[in-house]
């Protein structure tokens, strides 16, 4: 069964918090996000950035993310079909917050079971 998503939201102190979340809580959203931070992308280039991701659960993420405003899609009227996928200006509002994440993952990585690269241990000393 789907969850029921955004749903109303109370007015207690972390209503603005579960909103937020609310919008990027799929397990690809912020990763989708992510990429599109570095422009306009197809569908295939986003499956290449991200190999863990089927086709299905990619298309249904990004199906969301439009419809929350996140994202644009725009549809070229060729044989065979172009979709392309980039940031709304609400999406853009998010970067702030997306560099934070990748800048707090990148310095404990370590913690959850991902070693260290350590071309990446000698740039954080730097």
């Amino acid at each position: 069964m789907a969850k029921a998503r955004h749903s109303r939201f109370d007015c207690s102190p972390g209503c603005s918090v579960e909103a937020a979340i609310a919008l990027i809580d799929g397990k690809w959203k912020s990763v989708i996000l992510f990429h599109l931070m570095s422009g306009t992308l197809r569908f295939n280039a986003l499956k290449r950035h991200i190999p863990g991701v089927t086709q299905r659960m990619l298309t249904n993420q990004l199906r969301e993310l439009e419809e929350d405003g996140l994202i644009i899609r725009k549809v070229y009227a060729v044989v065979p079909p172009k979709v392309e996928y980039s940031l709304s200006p609400l999406g853009e509002s998010m970067v702030p917050i997306l560099t934070a994440l990748k800048a707090w993952g990148d310095v404990n990585i370590g913690r959850f079971g991902k070693p260290i690269v350590e071309d990446d241990a000698v740039e954080r000393a730097a």
